[in-house]
């Protein structure tokens, strides 16, 4: 793992309980208990001796390494994602600082800035929603209408966003659904990368929110939902569960190579310092 921060909590706390393993061994020393209890004491502070010494080395290592991937990160991004354009899609207000990084990805790997940046209004008013195809779509659109429909709508949706063209789904619900755009909504794309700012969903927006993310997913294009480090509502498991990749810590330089990786096509998965992630970053795709 390259984050440090937990390493050294873990450090911090070897020493406390070194410092109290010492404090207990003299106590116990000048107090006259029995040689039993102060071999034990003894123990545990050499125990403890050992722990922080291990944890020192660990850090000392994980800086070392984290030293040579900064030294590497430029040859690993290098033309990555050179003549791709790639879309960013968020679900919730636009978070300056994810967007921030991603920019500095694109920017690294050699791409041009978003072709197009959407942040989706939520939750969805389904009411609305189908008002406006009645109203704007007439016949064309009558298959989406109804809150049984969302899931088959919000993946309709996402394709749109990953294809471009004429977009007509998004022309008509832009009113309904769109909080802020940018860019160039026609232009074909090369990847996604989408990210989840608002609190998870339930009920219609949760259906809609399932449709979109399979929508995204099965566009042809790479499709990687992001997220800092210590993000408090993690959405991997939800983009994961419906065929995006997902990286979890954009706010490291690791994460932002693992994104360039998976845009460039590497093999989907779940990637960064959490728990669930099958690596650092993904192997780089072939050829």
């Amino acid at each position: 793992m390259f984050d440090l921060r937990y390493h050294v909590a873990s450090l911090v706390a070897v020493f406390v309980a070194l410092i109290v393993g010492i404090l207990v061994g003299v106590g116990l020393a000048g107090s006259g208990v029995n040689k039993t209890d102060l071999s034990l004491a003894r123990a545990q502070r050499n125990q403890a001796q050992n722990d922080a010494a291990r944890a020192q080395a660990q850090v000392s290592q994980l800086q070392k390494t984290q030293k040579a991937f900064q030294l590497a990160y430029p040859a690993v991004m290098r033309d990555l994602l050179t003549d791709k354009r790639i879309g960013v899609f968020f679900v919730g207000s636009v978070d300056s600082g994810v967007n921030q990084s991603i920019a500095e990805t694109l920017q690294d790997a050699g791409a041009e800035p978003a072709t197009r940046v959407v942040s989706l209004a939520v939750p969805v008013d389904a009411q609305n929603v189908d008002s406006a195809l009645f109203d704007k779509g007439g016949a064309k659109f009558v298959k989406y209408v109804g809150n049984d429909k969302l899931e088959d709508l919000g993946d309709a949706l996402g394709t749109e966003f990953a294809v471009g063209g004429p977009t007509p789904l998004w022309k008509t619900l832009g009113r309904e659904l769109i909080s802020e755009r940018t860019g160039n909504a026609r232009q074909p794309i090369d990847g996604v990368v989408v990210v989840r700012t608002a609190k998870p969903q339930q009920g219609d927006t949760m259906r809609f929110l399932r449709g979109l993310y399979s929508g995204l997913a099965s566009a042809g294009v790479p499709a990687v939902g992001v997220e800092n480090t210590n993000t408090k509502l993690s959405a991997a498991k939800v983009f994961r569960a419906r065929g995006l990749s997902a990286v979890d810590d954009m706010d490291e330089m690791t994460g932002r190579a693992a994104l360039a990786l998976l845009l460039a096509g590497a093999p989907a998965g779940t990637y960064g310092t959490g728990d669930d992630a099958d690596g650092i970053l993904p192997t780089p795709a072939s050829g």
